[in-house]
């Protein structure tokens, strides 16, 4: 049997990859989500992730506790290897990812599928300052680093604008994931 693919939503913060994952796993029947574990502080929420301590995450990593992990905005993330039971009792895997891991990612997972979110930058503008996690210059540093390219050598990327409702989003990506479907 065949693992499924893994998909890896990128993109700016603010662009609504937490929303896009949510809405996919409850549109297409078969594609499931596989939980991060974040460094993020306590009072600190977002997705629904594992936190753990920054010695907990060492411990993690020492033990081979992760399929994948890296460090971005002073957090550490890990793809815990449980992704690959999820990805032989799936169709697919949505996991979120940094845009710098990414060819990491293609070599570990082998068929990784990446859908790149884009937002207009006052919708990213806005959506930083409501969920109202970063101060002003954090959100600053963020919005600058919003149009950062993706790495070279990805094999396969679905880019779609995020600025308008969700469910034509969602539309848009499964139409590219499943175009004899569409």
């Amino acid at each position: 049997m065949s693992l499924a693919p893994v998909i890896a939503v990128v993109g700016p913060s603010g662009v609504g990859k937490d929303s896009v994952m949510e809405a996919l796993e409850a549109r297409a029947p078969g594609i499931v989500r596989a939980r991060r574990v974040i460094t993020r502080p306590e009072g600190e929420e977002g997705e629904d992730f594992d936190r753990v301590s920054a010695e907990g995450f060492q411990q993690m990593v020492a033990e081979g506790a992760f399929a994948l992990h890296w460090p971005a905005h002073g957090l550490y993330y890990g793809v815990p290897k449980g992704i690959e039971d999820l990805r032989h009792q799936s169709e697919a895997v949505l996991v979120n990812l940094s845009r710098s891991v990414l060819l990491q990612a293609q070599e570990v997972f082998g068929d990784l599928v990446i859908i790149s979110l884009t937002a207009h930058p006052d919708v990213l503008t806005q959506r930083l300052s409501a969920r109202a996690r970063e101060c002003g210059q954090e959100q600053a540093r963020r919005l600058a680093r919003a149009t950062k390219p993706l790495p070279e050598g990805l094999a396969r990327v679905i880019k779609i604008d995020n600025s308008g409702p969700l469910e034509a989003t969602i539309a848009a990506i499964l139409s590219q994931l499943q175009p004899e479907r569409a």
